[in-house]
Formats: structure tokens, sequence, C-alpha cells
């Protein structure tokens, strides 16, 4: 042992090598070692700061009153729940385009270097009679390197990648689903909050003077009661009354002045900017709908909780073909070229492959439980899917007449207003120098102003309530997510979106499961034959990218016309863009300015900037020519 631990630690070249490695060998021990950190007050400060800059970055500052339709625009573009939403929809998209690639065979590139301090090999000897049959020799170099590049493939590896992938693409579907969903809760809050905050803005002014002629009238009541000029009862009855019409009014202003605040951070407006909101004019909605059959329907059909399940379903289907894939016998084959550079091979470089059969007998105990797990799941599956129909159906009643109620309580509410504010101008009219003429006419005006209180709040519940029936059904708020536009062009789309969907009363046409109408490209104003193919093939390429179809057959044409304007050495291109159609009839304009003799390039590049430009413009037009695309109708 003695001798071991001299040869190991005392002869030189171990020394030399332990005192070497001696610092690493304690530095490797030494990080297995870890203890917890916490975080200091300076990484603390950073992180908010960073965050708190990320939150508020690349917004288009409030330069003027918001109207609902900005506010909605805001909310999708800078609410950070629905950036969340968008973010996880994007990360489903690239997991599902990344599991594609797991279906591919493996290849496999490799290459080493290997080095000992002295020779390998060995002696053989004889079974039978025990004697050596070689003296002892080698066949490898003390270096050498080695290269190899090596193919193969697995069918259950390729069958299970498919299933997976099929399934991440049901899980991008999924995420796609809870994004319409936080889209349309969005839509929900952003509508109710607005019109609160709206009923208490538009009462604001009034509501202070009130209050403050209720103050003086106070102030002069307790004077009067300190100078004996009225009894102290009467007194203290007049302080009363006016006490009470204060707090109501308090009351009533807080309960829709908190409605500014919550707008603001579904707007995610940063903290200390202040806004106000346009004075949107009020409509009148559609009536309430009778048609609750066809009503629940739809809401089967189009509501994101159960169009999620479908797609649940079809990933459990698709985990139990993995497990039925798992019992196969599974072929492997693999073929590959290698390289080594050990001398005394007699052949360097080679290929090789095979093919190989396995099966694992013991999986196929598990055909009965993976039956009878199938069918529980489905069953779970079924059962669960059913009570949310049965929600679904219990929430669109509800919300049938919970928008009826809504527009009975407004016209009551719009009804006493008015009577408020006629007995208001009465007791203002009688006024007289007595002191319960003066308390007649604060508290009548209080009370006409708890009346339009109660008419703003009445017409944001009714608004509410139209709101909410529509998410219901499952409709969205929006006829695309809006990728791509700026406030203003987003604005815009809401604003025509929203006008669309108060107007149609109800009308039970669902583009959710039809196909959106295809377009047929027209390029003309360029001569040359060639360069008009080529700008033609690079607008459907664009358009194709940016999930509009193109069908030069049969889709709705849409014509790009160039016309030009030379002057002091420059020329001015205007491209029309048009969209013609039974359905539709619509056009817009694009100008730049091109040097003269431009090249092709140059036309190319303006075409495709025309097109950018017109592409919000173009979705509208094809959502107007959707119930000819086979629309939903119930």
């Amino acid at each position: 042992m003695k001798a071991l631990l001299n040869k190991l630690f005392f002869t030189g070249t171990a020394t030399r090598a332990w005192r070497f490695n001696a610092p690493i060998f304690c530095l490797v021990l030494g990080g297995c070692s870890v203890s917890p950190q916490l975080a200091t007050q300076d990484e603390v400060r950073d992180r908010v700061a960073a965050d708190t800059a990320q939150m508020f970055e690349n917004q288009v500052a409030i330069s003027a009153p918001i109207t609902l339709d900005e506010a909605l625009a805001r909310a999708l573009k800078y609410n950070l729940d629905y950036r969340l939403k968008n973010m996880e929809s994007a990360l489903a998209l690239g997991l599902n385009e990344l599991s594609k690639f797991d279906m591919l065979p493996r290849v496999l590139a490799s290459a080493g270097y290997s080095r000992r301090n002295n020779d390998s090999g060995g002696s053989s000897y004889g079974i039978e009679d025990g004697l050596e049959s070689l003296r002892p020799s080698s066949s490898q170099e003390k270096s050498y390197h080695t290269e190899n590049i090596e193919f193969s493939w697995n069918s259950l590896d390729f069958g299970v990648s498919y299933y997976r992938a099929r399934q991440q693409a049901d899980q991008y579907l999924i995420a796609e689903e809870r994004r319409r969903k936080v889209v349309q809760g969005l839509f929900q809050d952003v509508r109710a909050s607005y019109w609160r905050a709206l009923g208490a803005q538009r009462l604001e002014q009034q509501v202070n003077a009130t209050i403050e002629r209720i103050d003086r009238a106070l102030e002069q009541s307790r004077e009067a009661e300190s100078q004996q000029i009225i009894a102290p009862v009467t007194a203290l009855n007049y302080q009363r009354a006016l006490l009470d019409a204060a707090y109501m009014l308090n009351k009533r202003r807080q309960d829709l002045a908190y409605a500014k605040s919550e707008l603001a951070a579904l707007m995610n407006v940063p903290s200390g900017v202040t806004f106000s909101l346009a004075d949107t004019k009020e409509h009148a909605l559609p009536a309430a709908p009778d048609n609750i059959n066809q009503l629940e329907e739809m809401a089967l059909l189009q509501r994101p909780e159960l169009r999620e399940e479908d797609f649940r379903k079809r990933i459990t289907a698709d985990e139990t073909r993995k497990q039925i894939l798992s019992l196969f016998p599974a072929i492997n084959f693999n073929y590959g070229f290698f390289q080594d550079s050990n001398k005394y091979l007699y052949n360097n470089e080679w290929s090789q492959g095979g093919i190989s059969l396995s099966w694992n007998l013991m999986k196929l105990a598990s055909i009965p439980s993976l039956n009878d797990s199938r069918e529980e799941q489905e069953k779970a599956d079924t059962a669960r899917r059913m009570a949310l129909s049965m929600a679904i159906l219990t929430q669109v009643r509800i919300s049938i007449e919970r928008y009826r109620l809504a527009a009975s309580e407004f016209n009551l509410a719009d009804k006493a207003a008015g009577v408020d504010h006629r007995l208001s101008q009465y007791a203002r009219d009688a006024l007289s120098s007595k002191m319960d003429s003066e308390l007649e006419v604060i508290r009548t005006e209080a009370k006409a102003l708890l009346g339009d209180y109660q008419r703003a709040n009445a017409y944001a519940n009714l608004q509410i309530a139209f709101g909410r029936l529509y998410n219901t059904l499952g409709f969205d708020p929006l006829p695309y997510d809006g990728e791509g536009l700026d406030l203003a062009q987003l604005t815009e789309l809401i604003s025509e979106h929203q006008a669309q969907l108060q107007n149609n009363s109800f009308s039970l046409k669902s583009h959710l499961f039809g196909h959106q109408a295809d377009v047929s490209i027209r390029v003309q104003g360029i001569d040359d034959p060639v360069l008009k193919n080529s700008m033609t093939e690079q607008l459907v390429t664009m358009l194709e990218r940016n999930d509009i179809k193109v069908n030069q057959a049969s889709g709705t044409p849409l014509t790009f016309s160039l016309s030009r304007n030379d002057a002091n050495g420059l020329q001015k291109a205007l491209w029309l863009v048009t969209m013609d159609s039974k359905e539709v009839s619509n056009s817009m304009e694009y100008e730049t300015t091109l040097p003269q003799n431009a090249r092709a390039s140059t036309y190319e590049a303006s075409l495709l900037a025309a097109a950018s430009a017109s592409l919000s413009s173009t979705r509208n037009w094809l959502s107007q020519s959707l119930p000819t695309a086979q629309p939903l109708e119930m």
C-alpha cells in the first residue's frame, strides 16, 4: 500500500500533476457549495426602473379628449394583460413551428481528439493450454482524431413527433381562443368604465357648484342660528336636509368617478397623466332580441371556452394515439460516414449502416388500462363540456333579460330626470326671501342632479348590458386583431366595426366559421410586362403574408393604378387602390415622390408601400363583402 501511495504522489510526474491540478480541484469543490443570495436593494431598484420604463414605452401621448373608440384602441394596443396573451399566442405559434422539426430524421456530426501518455495494447493466451500466444502489441496511436456524420431514423420517434406537432398546433389554437376571450373582456371593461367616467365628467361642474351653494347655505344657517334669528330646531332641520343632499351627491359622484381610474389602468396610462373624455353623443341601442333559441345556438358555436374544449378534445385523442403507437414495434435505421486518423487501421475511412427492429412486449399488457383511461377521459371531457354549455345557455338568457331590464331602467331614469329638472325650475321661479324657499330650491336642484347621475348610471348600465350580451354570444369586437396598425388606424377600424355592431340589431351572422373573401390583384399603369408580372407576384406574396388570400380567378377585384406627373426633375407617383364589386366599392390614394428614370426596384417598393398603407382599408372592405364569403347564418 505504501509503495502504491509513493508511486501515486511522490513520483516526479505525479507530483507535478498534483501541484498543477490541486488548485483546480479545490475550486471545483468550492463551487459545489452554493448559498442562497438575496437580491440587493440596487438590483431591485434597477429591476423596478426597467419594468416601469418598458410598461409605458412607445405609447402615443394623449393630446386631446379621448373618444370611446380611441379608449378601446388604446386598451387593445397598450393593455399589459392583452400584451401577455399576445405573447403567449406567439410563443405557442413558435413552439408549433419548432415541433415540426422533431419529425425530421437525426443527422449527427461529431469530431474528437484523444491522447494518452503511453501505448495501449495487450497480449492474448490460449484458452485450452493457457500459453501466451502473442507478444504485447498495439494497434492504436497514442494520439488520434476522429470525424463522423451519422443519419438515423426511428419509426416510433417519427410517429410520436407527428402527434406531438398536432397537439402543439392545437395548443396554438387554444392560445388564440384565450386571446379572443381577453379581447372580449377588455372591450367590455373599457365600455363600462368609459360611460361611467363620462357621466361623472358631464356632471362634475354642476355638482361642484351645487356643493358650494350648499356650503354657503349651511354657513348662513349656522350664523342665523347663533344670532337666534331662527329657532334652533328649524336651523338644525334645515342643516340636516342640506347635509343629506350633499352626502347623496358626493356618494353618486364617487361611484362614477372611480371609473376614470379604472379606465386609465385599462388603457395603461402612466400615473400622473391627466386626460379628459370626449363628450360622446348618446345613441339608441337595438331592442332586446326575442329569438333566444337561435342566440343560444350561436353562443354554443362561437364562445371561446367551448372552442377551446373542442381543441382540447383533439389533444386528448392525439395523446391516446401516441400511447397506442408505442405498442407497435420500432424500426430503427442508421447510416453514417466515419474517419479515424489512427495509422494502424487498415481502412481509415469507411461507411456503415444498419437496420433494427425492437418491440417492448410488456407494453401489450397495458392495453386494457389504456382503453379504460381513454374512456374515462372522454367521459370527463364530455361532462365538463356539457356543464360549460349549460352555464353558457344560462348566461345568454340572463344577459338578454339584463339588457331588457337595463333598457327599461334607463327609460324610467330618463323620464325621472326630466321631471326633476322641471321641479327644480319651478322652485327657482317661485323663490322668495324665505329660508325654506331657498332650502327647497337647493333640495330640488340636488335632486335633479341625483336624477342626472341616475340617468348617466342607467345609460352606462345599458351600454354594459349591450356589450355583455354580445360577449355572451361570442362575437368578436373586431373583424381581425389589428396587428401592425398604428393607434389612429386601429381607432378607425374599431369605429367602423362598432357602428356595424350597433346597427345590425343582433343579426345572426357569424364569420367565425366562414372564409374571408379572396381578392384578385390587378396592377395598372405599368407598361413593361416583365416588371408588371414581378410587381404582381410581390404584391400577392405581401398580401398572403398578411392573411389576405389571393384568388386571381374569382376573388374580389383589388386594383392598384399608377399615375405619374413630372416636375422639377422628380415625378409625383400616385397609386389609386380600388376595390369594386357588387357588395363594396371603395378606394384610397397613396402619393409618393420618385426620381426621374427610376429603376424597377423603386416602382416595386412604392407599390408595396401603397399596399401596406392600404392594408387596414383592404381588410375593412373585405369585411363588408363577407356575406358573399359563406357566413354562418342561423
